[in-house]
């Protein structure tokens, strides 16, 4: 059984452990450990993510399943991007599952969570960065309608950016 609730401040110690073990199991692989330590205790902390939960523009959701916390996401509604014309566009920042939960279709329930956000508020689509070597993320998006738009990098250290894919997803 699965449940899509919204975190609170008071869940920010869980949000925070799951953010920063859900990148690394994603992005770990990515670059040297000591870049990617340096990313999450610099830019992954309860400090960052209690400043995001504040800010109105952003929504995070997560997914329970039995239970527990097993992934989360961010959305950030009306967030223009340069290269996409319409101007009200959705811009999915973060969707990760935890991967003891990947196979449980837990994923796309929460993806699809986000879709329903944002065709609800009259968005003209959806976009996100993802990691190019992430090519399980590619995939899943790409069968969600996604395409690739452009690239983009995101820098995790002084001395490491992984390359993305600007992916776009239109209503």
């Amino acid at each position: 059984m699965f449940s899509i609730t919204k975190p609170s401040l008071d869940d920010l110690p869980i949000l925070t452990e799951m953010a920063r073990k859900t990148l690394w199991e994603s992005h770990g692989h990515s670059a040297a450990a000591e870049d990617m330590q340096a990313y999450l205790d610099n830019k992954v902390t309860q400090e960052a993510l209690w400043a995001e939960l504040l800010d109105e523009r952003n929504s995070f959701y997560w997914i329970n399943y039995d239970g527990r916390p097993a992934g989360y996401s961010k959305i950030i509604l009306d967030c223009p991007l340069e290269s996409i014309p319409e101007q009200n566009v959705t811009k999915l920042e973060r969707l990760y599952l935890l991967q003891e939960y990947h196979g449980l279709q837990l994923g796309q329930r929460l993806f699809d969570h986000n879709l329903h956000v944002a065709k609800a508020a009259n968005q003209a689509g959806m976009y996100l960065y993802v990691w190019t070597g992430n090519h399980r993320a590619v995939a899943f998006y790409q069968k969600n309608g996604f395409e690739v738009i452009g690239e983009g990098l995101f820098k995790l250290s002084e001395r490491h950016s992984n390359p993305n894919h600007v992916m776009f997803l239109q209503f």
